[in-house]
């Protein structure tokens, strides 16, 4: 069911990139090509790496694409998993708890001691399923974020 991402996926984590986006209210903020994501999971130096979950009948249900960040405070590495996404007509197959799991099992595998991830406070159905796999909301953090022109402005 899960299985290492290949470069014959990159048109089908594309197009789900593009569904989360719509589903978050976001398309607009949807820019990543197609190139862009083979450049970032299988180019020459891969920032990024991603996990396909398939129906029995090999047919792509949803993907977990994902990166290593680094605690100062614990001094190891952990995964920061920056989309899960199953598709709409997949969910409640088990599809994003494998993937979970999946992600869970290289961080003890490896020694990593965190894995985290970031959700829209709306989402209700995936805050109320993370929850029932045991993951605790950092209501005390806020996240920052610099894009576009002042990311630019403050670069240059």
């Amino acid at each position: 069911m899960i299985r290492t991402a290949t470069p014959a996926d990159v048109p089908a984590i594309h197009a789900m990139v593009r569904e989360l986006a719509e589903y978050e209210r976001a398309l607009h903020e949807a820019r990543a090509t197609e190139e862009q994501l083979h450049e970032a999971l299988f180019g020459e130096r891969p920032a990024a790496f991603a996990h396909i979950a398939e129906t029995d009948e090999g047919e792509v249900a949803g993907f977990a694409l994902w990166f290593l960040n680094f605690s100062t405070w614990r001094g190891v590495h952990g995964i920061y998993l920056e989309d899960l996404y199953v598709r709409p007509e997949r969910r409640g197959g088990g599809h994003g708890k494998a993937l979970l799991t999946e992600l869970a099992r290289i961080c003890v595998e490896r020694g990593y001691e965190r894995l985290e991830w970031s959700v829209l406070d709306w989402n209700t159905p995936s805050i109320d399923f993370y929850r029932s796999l045991g993951a605790l909301p950092q209501d005390e953090w806020t996240v920052y974020r610099l894009t576009d022109e002042a990311l630019t402005k403050l670069g240059s």
